[in-house]
């Protein structure tokens, strides 16, 4: 057969068909992975302008907002012996109805599905139910996250979060873990996740202690932006390091978003914005990475 093959030129052809195969292949292998890279390091980044802002209650320590129609807001607010959940109207800032926790209980995120809403507890596993009209508590629950920081829902299932880089995904009945899934921005851990908002199938998290906000995939985990919000704090709450940008809400039928922070005196509707500059190397891991906060140490969480 070999002989055949010389005689004939048969090899040579087979060669170079094997080598163009080869080669075509491998420029293939190698496009399909500049692609999956490029689609992994691919990243948007925001800033926001002010469309209105609103009153906000400069004595709440607010640790979870929720839109839950009619411009009204659910919110959670936390300190010992000042943790609430509340129902605020929107354009006033007014506290119409407040569920005040016992003295003991720091409270944390939340978050509304249905006609219920759910928070979760500092350095506890406990969490309550209430009922969105009246705010009366109408259940515990008990979930498995480390520690309990932040609350969404898409409807379906809880996110959570508990100050680590770790993204929860919880079942609303049982409030068994589902899945859970490491945060991370070009290799680095993005710790602190804080408060949380589902928004436009994204989940939409503070950081705790910047001024920024990451953007996730709920399917993955992977990181899909930042929205950089350097200027706000300094008009609604001074330079005080308590008091940071904390409180994402996402009204889905009028697309409006709402941010405020701890112990801030304004409540401000946002428009994001892309950036359109290119992102220096190493700017957002120096405005958007917390290396000073040490989590569970400081009361203020």
């Amino acid at each position: 057969m070999a002989s055949s093959c010389r005689k004939t030129g048969a090899c040579t052809m087979l060669s170079l068909l094997l080598s163009a195969s080869l080669a075509i292949s491998a420029t293939d292998h190698l496009a399909f992975r500049a692609k999956m890279l490029s689609d992994f390091e691919s990243y948007s980044y925001d800033t926001v302008s002010v469309i209105y802002e609103f009153p906000h209650d400069p004595e709440a320590f607010t640790q979870g907002l929720v839109y839950g129609g009619n411009d009204t807001l659910y919110e959670s607010t936390g300190l010992y012996g000042k943790s609430s959940v509340r129902k605020v109207a929107l354009r006033t800032g007014k506290v119409e109805t407040l569920q005040k926790l016992d003295d003991s209980i720091f409270g944390e995120g939340l978050t509304l599905l249905g006609e219920r809403l759910f928070q979760v507890t500092w350095l506890q596993k406990t969490g309550f139910i209430y009922d969105n009209n009246n705010l009366s508590k109408i259940g515990e629950f008990m979930h498995q996250m480390n520690d309990g920081w932040g609350l969404a829902t898409d409807g379906k299932v809880l996110f959570g979060s508990d100050g680590s880089s770790t993204l929860y995904q919880m079942d609303p009945d049982t409030f068994k873990i589902l899945s859970k899934f490491v945060v991370s921005y070009k290799g680095q851990q993005v710790k602190n996740l804080n408060e949380l908002e589902f928004v436009n199938g994204e989940v939409w998290a503070n950081v705790l202690g910047v001024d920024c906000i990451v953007r996730i995939s709920p399917k993955d985990g992977r990181v899909i932006g930042w929205i950089l919000l350097p200027n706000l704090r300094e008009h609604a709450a001074g330079n005080h390091k308590h008091k940071v940008l904390n409180g994402i809400a996402w009204d889905s039928e009028k697309k409006r978003i709402f941010v405020t922070g701890k112990l801030w005196s304004k409540l401000y509707e946002i428009r994001v914005v892309p950036i359109d500059k290119p992102i220096e190397e190493g700017f957002i891991e120096q405005h958007c990475f917390p290396s000073h906060y040490e989590p569970k140490k400081s009361m203020f969480e």
